[in-house]
């Protein structure tokens, strides 16, 4: 059921995650300088589900019961485009800088229900702990890439075989897994979901990679190893975002732990781990969420960048409205992959309704190339405005009223002024605007390999047949009957 934020709070206090912050274990993430301001801000989140503004946006109704919107069942367009706007709710809320929100696995969460017969022996197990975290309301981060130790050896090729993670030893009782996994965004969660990684290769012994399941954050012999913070204080006038809004990111390593029976999804069955995403309609699901999520990022940059020029007076200039609208058009192009996701989506073998993969691949292989672009646009138009940038505390000093007269704008304030250049720097500039470059270049992966991939799976056949009959060329003198013979 829709759980409130105050609940979400308490429940990351009476079990925290096995969290690790510079060779400390975090005790209580809700309090911890680094890790309050996320743990708060998905408090926000979850308090949205009871705003009388969006309770009917955010959730649904079942049994007399409200569920988050994102895990429910997607059975027709319809339902698509009420999660497409759930999600914009919540992203709108963040400006779409919180790239793991709980309602990005939840999607995932929802389509393997939907599909679950794809999981064969352990279908069940998979729509128990679905309707466990829907009844819950829980939050979930996942860990799916393995340790950067030697790309170029194959896992059990390593040093050691267990540096990626691998089911060690199997009961009757469950299976004991000892390795690690990058990258766990957002370690302030209820539960991990361990998820299929990378394409496995067939071998002797690579089976043991071939698992998904899932475990409380605070399963023993679990851990979460911080980077280091990247949160720049508690003012949100000095750090608009990351005083709020740094989810952080763990190395997350398995130390022989115990996963009981019930919570495997998969086990040593490498062909359900490299099909697992698309066939049940994950893949569509997740992409969906996250394309709605950089259109809401998108119309903030644009905001953004609009109020800067107004601000400055640069407005004015063609080559400041040409970046603008530049911005526009990305805009455009991320609304426009949303809209055709939905409106051709199709049910898959299951019954469950997924959008449109060709839109959905357009919109993942695209935005990591426009991100950084739109970045660099921001600091285009602010240049050196965006080091001029004085503290909250020094308006606060007597020296505030030369910041009022030598920082005010063409339409705002000193103090607004540079409000929103702090804003516009910590997008941009800061430690947290540079994760967010890094992170949106390498979400869904290797750029290289994720263009490989729709190479690999896009139909291009009917615009080959086009040319050809535009050149008469006979149908049985297509290059695959030359080949044949």
């Amino acid at each position: 059921m829709a759980r409130s934020g105050k609940e979400y709070l308490e429940a990351l206090r009476k079990n925290p995650p096995n969290l690790w912050y510079k060779g400390q274990r975090v005790e209580d993430p809700t309090s911890h300088p680094v890790f309050k301001g996320i743990a708060h801000a998905l408090a926000r989140l979850y308090d949205l589900q009871h705003d009388p503004r969006y309770r009917e946006v955010l959730t649904y109704e079942a049994g007399g019961r409200r569920y988050p919107t994102s895990l429910m069942p997607a059975r027709s367009k319809e339902d698509l485009a009420r999660r497409g706007a759930a999600y914009k709710v919540w992203a709108d809320a963040h400006l779409g800088m919180m790239g793991r929100s709980p309602d990005y696995l939840n999607a995932v969460l929802m389509a393997f229900e939907q599909s679950a017969e794809f999981f064969g022996e352990y279908a069940e197990n998979v729509r128990r702990y679905v309707q466990y975290v829907r009844e819950n309301d829980l939050c979930t981060t996942h860990c799916l890439t393995n340790p950067q130790v030697n790309r170029a050896k194959s896992n059990l090729e390593q040093a050691d075989p267990y540096i990626p993670l691998g089911v060690f030893s199997e009961s009757a009782d469950g299976i004991v897994v000892r390795g690690a996994r990058m990258l766990s965004t957002l370690p302030t969660a209820d539960e991990l979901l361990v998820f299929p990684s990378t394409l496995l290769k067939e071998g002797p012994g690579a089976d043991r990679y071939a698992v998904a399941f899932a475990i409380p954050t605070n399963t023993p012999g679990l851990h979460f190893i911080s980077r280091e913070g990247l949160r720049g204080g508690d003012s949100s006038f000095d750090y608009p975002l990351s005083s709020q809004l740094e989810e952080m990111d763990c190395l997350t390593v398995f130390d022989d732990v115990f996963v009981p029976r019930e919570r495997i999804f998969i086990l040593k069955d490498l062909q359900r781990c490299n099909t697992a995403y698309a066939e049940t309609g994950a893949l569509m699901h997740m992409a969906h969420q996250v394309v709605v999520l950089k259109t809401a990022k998108t119309e903030a940059f644009l905001g953004l960048v609009s109020l800067m020029a107004e601000a400055i007076g640069a407005d004015v200039f063609p080559h400041v409205q040409e970046k603008i609208a530049e911005v526009i058009v990305y805009l455009e192009a991320m609304k426009g992959f949303w809209a055709r996701a939905e409106r051709d989506a199709k049910p898959n073998r299951y019954g469950l309704y997924c959008p449109d993969r060709g839109a959905i691949d357009g919109a993942r292989n695209l935005y990591p190339r426009l991100y950084p672009r739109i970045n660099e646009i921001v600091q285009q138009i602010g240049a050196s405005g965006l080091i001029t940038l004085p503290s909250e505390a020094d308006f606060e000093a007597p020296i505030g009223r030369h910041l009022e007269k030598f920082l005010q704008s063409a339409s705002l304030p000193a103090r607004e002024r540079v409000q929103l250049f702090r804003l516009a720097w910590d997008m941009t500039l800061s430690g947290f605007g540079a994760r967010q470059v890094l992170y949106e270049r390498f979400f869904f992966g290797d750029p290289v390999r994720m263009y490989q991939t729709l190479f690999s799976v896009y139909d291009k056949e009917p615009y080959k047949e086009r040319i050809r009959e535009f050149l008469g060329w006979k149908k049985q003198a297509q290059p695959e009957a030359i080949a044949s013979g």
